[in-house]
C-alpha cells in the first residue's frame, strides 16, 4: 500500500501557485499578480490592503501566505494573508514594531518569520524577528540575533529551515544568518558572494535556495545558490536584466521566479530545478514596479 501524502505539503512538494504583491510605482500601490504553475503572471488584481512598499512576505500553513510590514508614508506592521486560492484578505492590525525594508521566509514546515529592517525612531536599523504561526497570526517582537540592517533577503531551504542573507548598514554587505526549524536565527555567518543590497530571494528544487540580483553600485544580475544544508555558494555570472528592489517566490513546487523590481520593470525570469536562472521573459505582464513582495501559496 503507498503512504498517503497531504495535499500541498510543504515538506514533500512545496506550494504550486505564487503571489506578486504591493510595491510602488513612484506612488505605493496595493495591487498583486498570481503566478500559474506554469510560471506565467497574470494581470494585476485591484488592491483589497493598503497600499504601500518595502514590505515582505512569506509562507505560512503549507498552502497560504502572508504579507506584512512597509511603508506608506508613514512605518506600518499590519499584515495582509493571503489564501490558498490566492486572496489577498484585507489588513490585520500591527503586532510587531512597524517598520520598511525588511525580509521574510518560511520555516517549520508550516511557519514564517519576519525579521530586521528600518524603524522610525533609533536605532534605525533593526534585527527584531516576528514570528508567523501556522494559523498566520503574527507574534510580538523577538529580539534580533544577527547585525541590525535593511534592504535584505530571505528565503527557505532544506525543507525547513531559513536563511537571511546580504543588506545594508551604510554599506552593503553579504552576511547571512540560519534561521532554525524552530524560528531561532543564528549569528552572523561571514559572507561568500559579493556584498550587496535588495536582492531577492526564494526556494527551489525542494530543499535548497537562491539569491539574486541587487544593488551593488548599480544593479546586478548575479545569483548565489543556497545549498540544503544552507551553505551559501559563490556568485554565479548573472542572467537577465540587472536590477534591484524585486521580488521572488517558488511555484510549482521546486522552480522559482524573480519578477519586477526598480526602475520599474515588469520582466520576470524563472529558475529551474537546478537552480538555473532564465533569460528575461518577454511576455511577463502586470504594472512594472519595485519594492514589492511575493510568496507562494497553495
Amino acid at each position: 500500500m503507498f503512504p498517503i501524502v497531504p495535499a500541498n505539503s510543504a515538506a514533500e512538494s512545496g506550494n504550486q501557485e505564487g503571489i506578486f504583491g504591493f510595491g510602488t510605482t513612484g506612488s505605493a500601490v496595493g495591487m498583486t499578480n498570481l503566478v500559474s504553475n506554469a510560471g506565467v503572471v497574470a494581470t494585476d488584481v485591484a488592491a483589497v490592503g493598503t497600499a504601500r512598499d518595502h514590505l515582505a512576505a512569506c509562507e505560512f500553513g503549507g498552502d497560504q501566505g502572508i504579507f506584512g510590514f512597509g511603508y506608506t508614508g508613514s512605518y506600518v506592521g499590519m499584515t495582509n494573508l493571503v489564501s490558498n486560492a490566492g486572496v489577498v484578505a484585507t489588513d490585520v492590525a500591527a503586532v510587531g514594531t512597524a517598520r520598511r525594508h525588511v525580509a521574510a521566509c518560511s520555516y517549520g514546515e508550516d511557519k514564517g518569520i519576519f525579521g530586521y529592517g528600518q524603524i522610525a525612531s533609533g536605532p534605525t536599523r533593526v534585527s527584531t524577528t516576528n514570528l508567523v504561526s501556522n494559523a498566520g497570526v503574527v507574534a510580538t517582537d523577538t529580539a534580533g540575533a544577527g547585525t541590525a540592517r535593511v534592504y535584505l533577503g530571505a528565503c527557505e531551504f532544506g525543507g525547513d529551515q531559513g536563511i537571511f542573507g546580504f543588506g545594508y548598514t551604510g554599506s552593503a554587505l553579504g552576511m547571512t544568518n540560519l534561521v532554525s526549524n524552530a524560528g531561532v536565527v543564528a549569528t552572523d555567518v561571514a559572507a561568500v558572494g559579493t556584498a550587496r543590497e535588495y536582492p531577492g530571494a526564494c526556494s527551489y528544487g525542494e530543499d535548497k535556495g537562491i539569491f539574486a540580483y541587487g544593488y551593488a553600485g548599480g544593479g546586478v544580475s548575479m545569483s548565489n545558490l543556497v545549498s540544503n544544508a544552507g551553505v551559501v555558494q559563490t556568485d554565479v555570472t548573472g542572467v537577465g536584466t540587472a536590477r534591484y528592489r524585486l521580488a521572488a517566490t517558488q511555484y510549482d513546487a521546486d522552480k522559482g521566479i524573480f519578477g519586477y523590481g526598480y526602475e520599474y520593470f515588469s520582466v520576470t525570469n524563472l529558475v529551474s530545478d537546478a537552480g538555473v536562472v532564465a533569460t528575461d521573459q518577454a511576455a511577463t505582464t502586470g504594472t512594472a514596479r519595485g519594492g514589492l513582495a511575493a510568496c507562494s501559496f497553495n
